[in-house]
């Protein structure tokens, strides 16, 4: 299976979860808007999302990745599938230790760490308490989740992956349909979503379940115990974790900067939703698929493979998000006004979330880039160095956030993410570079400038177009109009983009071919 189809099948499952989660976070507006609910309940829900990241999909698709496909290539099945086993027993042990400690250390984390702008609202504060005390225990089946699905991927078995994340959303999505048929309050609502969300981990958890039993393996529980694999495994992990969760991580300190101010979190969750898209789509398509690929050309001493394979992820990011953030900047009101504005939330939120939106989509080409080049140090077992541009990236994100926050409010922290997300970037392009690890192509220099210059014409296509159609896609239009509008809208930009792009050698058929038609190069030392 080439490349990109290989993105296609996670980017396509990937898309269905997203469509979810947009209807998802359509629903939410309309029942809780920006409102204290919204802000608690997405409070509540980032804390277990960041250890998520943190301990699942960073540290796993990073180390373990690598280190399962190595025993697969050295002793078969049974030797993979007795390194997961031991993996396994530790990682359900030390899960169980974290949720138990932060379970009883909720009320002071919530204080110093998740909302501290909360502790003025002593009813705000309980109750985002108990929330992050019932969700909390997601970390644990997304976790386990988390390496089934590496198991997975390295196998060649990516839909089952893939998909679980749909689960969250359907049920979440359930749980806002029956509050809004039954009128339920918000505190109400919140509490449906609450529990939703555990419910949602567990079936994520079966469903990956069965995905590895399909593939023809099985897991046993092991008592814990710290073998060399592990022991490996742990060493690479431990950054692989920060760095993963490295996103997450500047959204955390975002959110503890913006709980000092009603709406700033909620307004931030709504406009993290849309980018999420594209970041998901391309991103993590590109990032779950690049690093089984890479690990398995590098211990075949497939170097010149291996390069290629990381230039034509970097084709393919750029392809793809390089007109989706201008559009994004260009369009972010009306895509709020549609998405969102009905019911709880408001024209005022429209601006707000919109303006939060253009800034992502600034920062989004960076976004996803992280996730193709972040692969090119994991298949070499090099998790440090990206931790390192890590920790730079968040002491810049935290002291660009309190710097502008009490100036622009919630879009001075989107500013911050952007530009964390940006350096990052620049470091590890860099870094790859000059270690001979990327190869410096200039027809995919001379690619890149002709697909800005692609965008910016479709760019000037979609504000004549929004200007000529603007009574169509204002907020007192029929919905059914605005939604028809836009999508038109962003169907031409698209027809433009594309056709702009192969009039002037920004992209063609030869570089389709080459992502379609891969074939493995020829072993080369070094």
């Amino acid at each position: 299976m080439s490349l990109v189809r290989k993105f296609a099948t996670v980017g396509g499952a990937t898309l269905g979860s997203r469509i979810f989660g947009f209807a998802r976070e359509t629903l939410m507006a309309a029942a809780l808007g920006t409102g204290p609910m919204a802000d608690v309940f997405y409070a509540a829900f980032r804390f277990p999302n960041l250890f998520r990241r943190l301990f699942a999909e960073g540290a796993f698709n990073a180390a373990f990745v690598p280190l399962f496909s190595k025993e697969i290539e050295a002793n078969g099945i049974e030797g993979a599938k007795r390194f997961s086993e031991e993996v396994f027993g530790v990682l359900f042990s030390v899960l169980l230790l974290i949720t138990i400690v932060m379970e009883l250390s909720m009320p002071l984390l919530v204080r110093f760490v998740i909302a501290p702008g909360f502790t003025d609202d002593p009813e705000k504060f309980s109750i985002t308490v108990r929330m992050a005390a019932v969700m909390f225990p997601y970390l644990m089946c997304m976790s386990l989740t988390a390496m089934m699905s590496g198991m997975l991927n390295s196998l060649h078995h990516f839909f089952a992956a893939a998909i679980a994340p749909v689960f969250l959303n359907v049920v979440m999505i359930a749980a806002l349909f029956y509050s809004l048929y039954t009128g339920a309050e918000p505190l109400a609502t919140a509490w449906y979503l609450s529990w939703g969300v555990l419910v949602a981990g567990i079936l994520q958890l079966v469903v990956v379940y069965f995905g590895v039993l399909h593939a023809g393996m099985s897991i046993g529980l092991r008592f814990p115990r710290i073998t060399p694999n592990v022991k490996r495994l742990l060493i690479l992990a431990i950054p692989a974790a920060v760095t993963g969760g490295i996103t997450q991580i500047n959204q955390m300190i975002g959110q503890a900067i913006a709980s000092s101010r009603e709406g700033a979190i909620a307004a931030l969750q709504y406009a993290d939703r849309i980018y999420q898209l594209p970041l998901g789509v391309v991103g993590v398509a590109v990032g779950v698929v690049l690093l089984p690929e890479l690990s398995r050309a590098l211990k075949g001493g497939n170097l010149r493979e291996a390069g290629n394979l990381q230039n034509r992820s970097i084709e393919f990011v750029l392809f793809l998000t390089i007109p989706a953030a201008f559009a994004l900047w260009i369009l972010s009101d009306e895509i709020i006004r549609v998405l969102y504005e009905r019911g709880a939330f408001h024209q005022e939120n429209t601006a707000i979330v919109g303006s939060i939106l253009a800034v992502y989509g600034i920062g989004l080409p960076a976004f996803v880039l992280i996730k193709a080049l972040q692969p090119g140090f994991y298949a070499r077992e090099d998790t440090k160095t990206p931790m390192r541009f890590s920790a730079i990236a968040v002491a810049i994100n935290c002291a660009t956030a309190l710097t502008l926050f009490p100036h622009l409010g919630a879009p001075g922290i989107a500013v911050a993410e952007a530009a964390a997300g940006w350096i990052s970037t620049a470091l590890l392009f860099g870094t790859l570079l000059r270690r001979g690890h990327l190869a410096w192509e200039w027809a995919l220099a001379r690619r890149t400038a002709l697909l800005v210059v692609s965008a910016a014409v479709m760019g000037a296509a979609i504000m004549y177009l929004r200007h000529r159609w603007e009574p169509w896609l204002a907020s007192d239009a029929h919905l059914t109009t605005k939604v028809g509008t836009l999508g038109l809208l962003i169907g031409i930009a698209m027809v433009v983009y594309f056709a702009t792009a192969f009039l002037i050698g920004g992209a063609n058929l030869g570089m389709i071919r080459r992502n379609l038609n891969r074939k493995p190069a020829t072993k080369t030392e070094g």
